[in-house]
């Protein structure tokens, strides 16, 4: 059986494949490139870390703290409501237990933007 890091590697070099081809606009490879970037930053647990109190679809250990993300259109029609929300939910809470990722500097004002656009995309 193909170790993780070996199966991611397949995965992405399949998924490159996959977006430098000429089936998708230049625009949609653009938009899937951020989401995955985005997703990448949301899963990983030296940046994002949001498996560690969210439930996310695709996620391995995900944490039941905070409320799942699913249908995130819906509850954050406004992008930049969400965009606020992940860079310091302090400001409507001041009680939250989310860590304030763009106050403190945890993700670059970019990261914050590529996973904004992921989460919204869920």
């Amino acid at each position: 059986m193909l170790n993780k890091k070996l199966l991611r590697m397949v995965v992405l070099s399949a998924l490159s494949g996959l977006l430098c081809s000429p089936v998708f606009a230049e625009d949609e490879v653009e938009e899937l490139s951020r989401l995955e970037l985005g997703q990448a930053i949301t899963f990983d647990r030296l940046k994002g870390n949001c498996l560690a109190c969210h439930i996310i679809e695709g996620g391995e250990l995900a944490g039941n703290y905070g409320p799942p993300l699913i249908a995130m259109k819906i509850r954050f029609p406004d992008r930049d409501v969400l965009r606020a929300q992940i860079w310091d939910a302090a400001v409507k809470n001041p009680d939250t237990r989310m860590p304030p990722f763009g106050r403190n500097r945890i993700l670059t004002e970019e990261e914050i933007d590529l996973v904004t656009d992921y989460i919204q995309s869920l």
